[in-house]
């Protein structure tokens, strides 16, 4: 979750400088520290300072050696250049990040969103249509982190005097709020902010009341409930360096399919919101230690998947139509574990 508190409430400056250091002391969550901290240094109006940490990151050279989330980092380096100044950087950066088509819904939001705010309307409803095809096409549950691709296309239909299709009623019908999507993203509410009406005005209130409910629901959505991933490489250096652990993973492959068995489990509980977090040797010991207990102990696997997920290192499960496995093999989910 990127901050948005106001400058005057927040030393932005500061707290990105504080992100920054945190971030060489746990290379491992560099990634997701330099985005916090690049978000406040555009809080703080030091946009060009924000655009060389998103160059940090993109460079890999003090982050972790393979970015987990390279469009999320494009996506926002393009829309913070675009408020300074560097329109058609930002328009390259967007165009290759619509060519690429990433299969998560995060950087199309972005650069959708971007393009809106500078009034490109056309090309933000065209950039949210094709997020919203790639991802969305042939599936029967849309996943959370897709519906700001489908309401964001239907306000900006709205905006545009567009008539409803198929993905504005799905818009509607996953919207949960007391206030229709169509009120909400009506788009002469501006006029009733300056309406002498009292039941306009009332009108007004209530809506941008179901806007803040939505916002918060959104903050305290709590992390997923994850279950721990080793790649074979740490999971090999982890049973050698702790032979106890082998009764708890026989074999990787054991491993891999006690992952996915565990989730659909847990889906076919009712359980909502799961991921799956990546775990790494020196990542696990220093938790240990922190924790005063052996990496031997198999009770300590669990509390770490929970701190890794607080964190944010969890990926949501299952994986985005169309989307790399999970278990890293490089091929889609659907042909692997999820077949």
């Amino acid at each position: 979750m990127r901050p948005d508190t106001p400058a005057e409430n927040v030393d932005h400056t500061a707290e990105a400088a504080r992100l920054e250091r945190t971030a060489g002391l746990y290379p491992e969550d560099a990634e997701a520290l330099l985005l916090q901290a690049a978000a406040h240094l555009e809080l703080a109006g030091d946009r060009p300072a924000a655009t060389t940490l998103y160059d940090r990151l993109l460079s890999s050279s003090e982050a972790p050696e393979h970015l987990e989330s390279p469009y999320l980092i494009r996506a926002l380096k393009a829309s913070n250049l675009w408020e300074y100044g560097h329109e058609a950087e930002a328009r390259a950066i967007i165009d290759g990040i619509r060519a690429a088509a990433p299969r998560d819904p995060a950087p199309w939001v972005i650069v959708a969103e971007s393009l809106e705010s500078h009034d490109e309307l056309e090309a933000a409803q065209k950039t949210f249509t094709e997020g919203v095809t790639l991802l969305l096409a042939d599936t029967t549950e849309v996943p959370h982190a897709s519906h700001p691709l489908l309401f964001g296309r239907h306000r900006v239909r709205r905006m545009l005097g567009a008539p409803h299709d198929d993905w504005d009623v799905l818009a509607d019908t996953l919207h949960t709020s007391p206030v229709p999507l169509d009120e909400l993203h009506d788009p002469k509410r501006v006029w009733s902010l300056g309406s002498d009406n009292p039941a306009e005005l009332q009108a007004e209130i209530s809506r941008l009341r179901a806007e803040l409910g939505t916002y918060r629901e959104e903050l305290s959505r709590p992390f997923p409930v994850a279950v721990l991933h080793w790649p074979a490489a740490e999971l090999s250096e982890l049973v050698a360096a702790y032979p106890t652990l082998t009764e708890e993973y026989p074999s990787h492959e054991q491993h891999l399919a006690g992952i996915e068995a565990s989730l659909r489990e847990l889906s076919a509980s009712g359980t909502p919101n799961l991921g799956i977090v990546t775990g790494t040797v020196p990542s696990y010991e220093a938790f240990a230690a922190s924790e005063g207990t052996s990496p031997a102990d198999t009770d300590l696997l669990p509390q770490y998947a929970t701190t890794l997920a607080a964190r944010g290192r969890a990926a949501g499960w299952p994986p985005e139509r169309g989307a790399k496995c999970w278990c890293g093999s490089g091929n889609g989910y659907e042909q692997c574990h999820g077949a």
